[in-house]
Formats: C-alpha cells, structure tokens, sequence
C-alpha cells in the first residue's frame, strides 16, 4: 500500500478545514500519516485519530515557527526520508507552496501545485490558464509533493479511528538559520472564515467605490469571507490579504459571488474554479459575464441588501 505523508504547519487547538481535506484525501490514496510543526493540542491530536493517521511525525527542534520557511521544508524533507512516503500532500497557500519547492530539491521529487483532484494512481488534475482548462500531471520521480486547494475534498472520518504512534524526526540545526522571525502582531479577527478556506465568498471590485458594508453583510448571511479585486486593494479600500488574482489569493468556493469586479484576466486567475459563481454589474457588457453562472444586471447597492434581507428571513 502506498504511503502518503500530509503537511500540517501549526494546527493550533483545532485542525483547520483544509487539513481535513487533506487527511482524507492522503486516506483515500493509501496509509496515511502526517507531519505536523508547532504546538499540537489534544483535540487536534485525537482529530488525527479520527481520519485515520497511523504515524505522527514530530521536529526535534521546538522552535520552527522562530525561522521562516527553510527550516519547516528540511522537516518535511527529513520526515519523508524517515516514512518512506511516495506521495506528500499540502496545503496550496504561499508558504506551502515554498515549503514544498524546498523539499521538492532536497528530496529530488516532483512538485504540483494548484491541485483539485487526485487519482489512485497519482495522477494530479489542475486548472491552467486562468482556470480555461483542468490538466492532468504525475511526477515521474520517486516521491511527488502535491499541493491542495482548499474545497476541492470532502472531509470525512475514517471508518474506525486509529491510534497514531509518534515519532521525533531530526532537523539540522543551521536548516534556514539565517532569517529570523524577531517580532509577531495579531491580525484582529473578523468572525468570518478564512478567505482561501471559505465555502462562501463575496468579492468587491472598484464598483463598491469603497464601500464594502452591502458585501460584508452579505457575507456575514451567507458564513462566507469578504474578497476583493485588486483595484479595490490597491485603493486601499480593503487590506490586500483580500486581494483575489493572479498576483494575489487563489479561492475554491462552493459560491462565489463577484460585486462591482468587471471580471478581467488576472480576477478569472483566482476564482474560475468555484463550483458556482454569481455576477452583480451594471454593465451588461462586462467580461465577467462570461464565466458567471448566474448574472444580474443591476446595482450592487439596491442588489446586495435585497439578497441579504431575503436570506436573513429565511433563516428565521
């Protein structure tokens, strides 16, 4: 059977939902195990248990989160070594993706990234080209590192929980030793779901003329994270961690609903592969139309609060 090793970066007291995704999908391609930085608390540890992880790898060093990326890829890489796993999957975010190129040269594997979709054979499917076409890849190598996006798996348990043995993997002591991390501030927390984990977005572009309120209620109805274009970032209207394109986040979501945004190449490059989007312009001409599955043409400001108040009163 094969054996497929899952990356958790610092679960923190719950494992996110992506990780989840992850753990079914590694269970779903053969023996599951993970590889896990951080402080690991009991709930997420008996999270593992719940989805089927058989070996639980740990870093001898405690302090991984003081370094940026360097030291988080020479675990991996060693983690790999000491499991003998062939596949290796990870969550698609920016430092993921770095991690796993790191690894990827350490290991001399194979690395995809942007990953929808995986066979039990290892072949990879992936949209390219602004989400216009899905491929089809598989590393030739002997272990190929895979990154996930984020709702493209249905999270599921395992059908009986397992107990996971521990085991401390070395890391070198100068891995990534040159930068360190000398200071932290935490972001102020919206309440809302991650932008990039969120079944639900609600995205903004320079038609809200900075005005984000109609969206954020809406959001806020639906459970779903705020998202912007990146002419809305730019002006700042909104921070540019909402920023949604080719030169910012990429989404999954099951709905994805785009306010004011004209629907220009680099917006299509973060957001073409949600399940369902919905289109709100005032311009019927709009490229955004193109792809949307659902198009109204109309102001967002009269269009957005109708949809909220209506959703808020079916929700009793």
């Amino acid at each position: 059977m094969a054996h497929v090793l899952v990356f958790i970066d610092n679960p923190g007291e719950a494992l996110k939902k992506s990780s989840l995704e992850l753990l079914t999908l590694a269970r779903s391609l053969g023996e599951a195990s993970a590889a896990v930085t951080g402080e690991l608390h009991d709930g997420a540890a008996a999270t593992l248990g719940d989805y089927g992880v058989h070996a639980l790898y740990r870093p001898s060093a405690a302090d991984l989160e003081d370094y940026l990326v360097a030291p988080k890829a020479a675990f991996l890489a060693a983690a790999v070594r000491e499991s003998g796993a062939t596949t290796v999957v990870l969550d698609n975010t920016a430092e993921s993706r770095e991690i796993a190129a790191r690894a990827g040269i350490k290991l001399e594997a194979g690395v995809i990234t942007d990953v929808v979709a995986v066979d039990p054979d290892g072949t990879a499917h992936k949209p390219v080209l602004a989400g216009s076409y899905t491929t089809t890849a598989r590393a030739t190598t002997a272990v190929a590192l895979l990154t996930v996006k984020a709702n493209s798996i249905t999270a599921e348990p395992a059908a009986e929980a397992t107990a996971p043995q521990t085991a401390t993997v070395e890391v070198p002591a100068d891995a990534g030793a040159a930068a360190r991390v000398v200071s932290r501030s935490a972001k102020a927390a919206s309440g809302r779901p991650d932008l990039t984990e969120a079944r639900v977005v609600v995205a903004g572009g320079r038609g809200v003329e900075g005005n984000f309120g109609p969206l954020e209620e809406l959001a806020d109805a639906l459970g779903g994270a705020v998202g912007a274009s990146r002419a809305a970032t730019d002006a700042g209207w909104i921070g540019h961690d909402a920023q949604i394109g080719q030169t910012g986040k990429t989404v999954s979501p099951q709905l994805y609903i785009s306010a004011g945004i004209s629907g220009a190449i680099q917006q299509k490059a973060g957001m073409q592969t949600a399940q369902v989007i919905v289109a709100v312009n005032k311009d019927a001409e709009s490229p955004v139309f193109e792809i949307a599955d659902f198009g109204i043409i109309g102001d967002l400001f009269q269009v957005l609060p109708q949809a909220t108040e209506e959703i808020n009163k079916r929700k009793g």
